[in-house]
Order: C-alpha cells, then sequence, then structure tokens
C-alpha cells in the first residue's frame, strides 16, 4: 500500500439527526469514549498505514481546526514558562505521530462533489480514500484497496445491510447498478461510507 495515499475525511455536514449535540459542535466532534468520531475514523485508516488526511470543513469547521490546533498540548503533560508562550515542552507521546492533516474549508452549504472538487488539488496520489466524518466501522482497508484495484473501475462503494435506509445500492453480480440516497422501503445494502476513487 501506498503509505503517501491520501484519505479524504466529509466534515462539513450539519449533523441534523443529532440536533442535541450538533447545536455545538460538529458531528465528527461527536465523543465515541474519550475521543470525537473523526479521531476513531483516522485511527482506522492509520492502522493500515494511511497517515495522510485531507478533511473538508463546513458546518463549525473552526472547531474541528482547534481540534488538531491544540491536540499536542490537550493530550499530552506539558510544561509551559510563562512570559514566553514559545517554551512550551510536551511530556508524553500518542500513538497518532507522523499524522499530516491538512484542513481545509469547503463551504457550508456545499455538496459532497463539490467538497471534492474545492480540495482536488491536495490530491496528488491515485487512488484515493474518500469516507464521511461520522461513520466509524469494522472495514479492512487493505481488502478494500485489493477488491478496488481487482475491477479495473474508477469507483469502489462499500456496501453493508442497514439496520435503516439511507443510500441504498442495486448491486448486481460485483457492480453497482443504481443508487437511491434515501428510499423509503426496500431491503439489501446500503451505501457504506468508505470509497476508493481513481482520480479520473
Amino acid at each position: 500500500m501506498q503509505n503517501n495515499m491520501k484519505v479524504v475525511i466529509l466534515c462539513g455536514g450539519m449533523g441534523t439527526r443529532l440536533r442535541e449535540e450538533t447545536e455545538f459542535k460538529p458531528k465528527p466532534l461527536v465523543k465515541i469514549g474519550n475521543h470525537p468520531i473523526l479521531w476513531h475514523i483516522m485511527k482506522i485508516y492509520s492502522h493500515y498505514g494511511l497517515h495522510n488526511f485531507i478533511l473538508c470543513l463546513g458546518y463549525k469547521g473552526e472547531m474541528i481546526k482547534e481540534y488538531f490546533y491544540h491536540y499536542e498540548i490537550m493530550n499530552n503533560d506539558f510544561t509551559i514558562k510563562l512570559g514566553n508562550m514559545q517554551d512550551v515542552k510536551v511530556h508524553n507521546c500518542h500513538e497518532e505521530t507522523g499524522w499530516q492533516i491538512t484542513l481545509c474549508n469547503t463551504g457550508d452549504n456545499a455538496q459532497k462533489g463539490a467538497r471534492l472538487k474545492r480540495i482536488e488539488k491536495y490530491i496528488d496520489t491515485d487512488p484515493v480514500m474518500v469516507t464521511y466524518g461520522d461513520g466509524v466501522a469494522d472495514i479492512n482497508i487493505n481488502d478494500l484497496l485489493r477488491f478496488h484495484h481487482s475491477h479495473g473501475k474508477l469507483a469502489t462503494v462499500t456496501g453493508v445491510r442497514p439496520l435503516s435506509r439511507f443510500g441504498e445500492l442495486t448491486v448486481r453480480g460485483r457492480r453497482v447498478r443504481a443508487f437511491s440516497e434515501k428510499p423509503q422501503s426496500s431491503g439489501g445494502l446500503i451505501n457504506g461510507g468508505f470509497f476508493v476513487f481513481d482520480r479520473g
């Protein structure tokens, strides 16, 4: 696997289904345990050696910028010398070393395709991984990439069996034949939110 492969995470939506949380913070910062959803998603990719992230920000994106800007201080012990703010010594070390995170404001109301278009200047690897900033899964990224390379198509989308119906995929064999964003009722697979795209 290419260690410099880019992972794009769509973090701009308003998160209306979690309004009691997202009124005050973007959905990717809603915590699962001690860490935000976004951190858990990044740990999935990091486990497979992918550490180069591009975050497409929108709604309350400044809070995600602040989270990562202050990450070292907020996740470690440190000593600071008052009167000299540059004299800060961080004592501990966390496992997230080597993560490179590009944070891009892609607009509060932009659709997913527009967000990707606005960050394409940062994508210099092929293929590129893409996911949503609110979906954690038990997914083998190596298997997903192998499958993507095996079929010779420009895009791969994961399919999962849902508890509820959102983004349903109609699949024949190993190919997606139709995509319905939010059907009223049906059965089968839905968009699992983990994509691989060739730049073409």
